[in-house]
């Protein structure tokens, strides 16, 4: 019962955010009606999405919170946005990636999910510059042993950013003298005009890299991340091979997506989940 409630607590509260962002402002009483849910339940959510700092809150109801183009959430706080999306993209974009592999993963709380997808596929080399999803794989190889065919993982040296990705002249320069088979990159925003963007200019460098070494580009990135803009963009849309998100992605973005990508990969949606582009 507790899982259930915890679910739809979550669900909520991603309604309430959309519904914030969509319209620049909803009150307590508007939520109560749409959610068919008392006003103590909706002033708790309201709360916990204040606490996590993706809303505002206001006499009677909320407003979005205007971050600047440099602002860079830590990993603890994006951890807990969109974490049931997260997951669903994880399972998806595990299942893009073969035995014997060469990867990367960029640093980020959606790569991090991955990275727990990851760990039994067996003789995989993992290049990546997040200290978490280092630790995903370590923390793997110690419960199980010295268990054949484990992974190998190559951490990169570097800057350490708030969301725990390591950036840099060292880092660039440990990226460029490598070849992987697939990118797995998360990012701050995502946008037909800016393409991929983050707010640390250290680590849109290190991106561009990571892209630059790439055989193919996977972005794993949830909805709200559509449309978002930060202040570096290290790639365009047509760099890009696939991209891995929710069901939350509205028509529209979708249609934008595929006039730009190769391949949408939608999660959670069977039988639609994939769609493919003419190279």
């Amino acid at each position: 019962m507790s899982e259930n409630q915890n679910l739809l607590a979550e669900q909520r509260r991603t309604l309430i955010l959309d519904e914030v962002r969509r319209r620049g402002g909803v009150r307590v009483n508007e939520l109560t009606r749409k959610l068919g849910v008392s006003d103590m339940t909706v002033r708790r959510d309201l709360d916990a999405l204040a606490r996590q700092g993706v809303l505002e809150k206001v006499h009677g109801g909320a407003v979005p919170v205007v971050e600047a183009s440099t602002h860079e959430p830590g990993f603890e706080a994006k951890s807990g946005l969109e974490p049931t999306a997260k997951q669903d993209i994880a399972r998806a974009a595990a299942e893009l990636v073969p035995p014997g592999a060469a990867i990367a993963l960029s640093g980020g709380t959606t790569t991090f999910a991955l990275a727990h997808r990851l760990v039994d596929v067996p003789d995989l080399t993992v290049v990546t510059n997040s200290v978490r999803v280092a630790d995903v794989f370590h923390a793997a190889q110690r419960a199980s042993g010295s268990r054949q065919n484990a992974a190998t993982v190559v951490l990169t040296g570097g800057v350490r950013t708030p969301s725990d990705s390591l950036v840099g002249p060292v880092a660039d320069q440990a990226i460029a003298a490598l070849h992987f088979d697939l990118l797995f990159l998360g990012v701050h925003g995502i946008s037909v005009e800016a393409g991929l963007s983050t707010p640390n200019l250290a680590e849109a460098e290190t991106n561009r890299r990571l892209v630059q070494s790439a055989r193919r580009v996977v972005v794993v990135a949830d909805h709200t991340k559509w449309g978002t803009v930060g202040l570096s963009s290290f790639a365009s849309l047509e760099q890009v091979d696939t991209l891995v998100t929710d069901s939350g992605l509205p028509g529209e973005a979708r249609a934008e997506v595929s006039e730009h990508l190769r391949r949408l990969v939608v999660a959670g949606e069977p039988g639609a989940s994939s769609k493919t582009a003419d190279a």
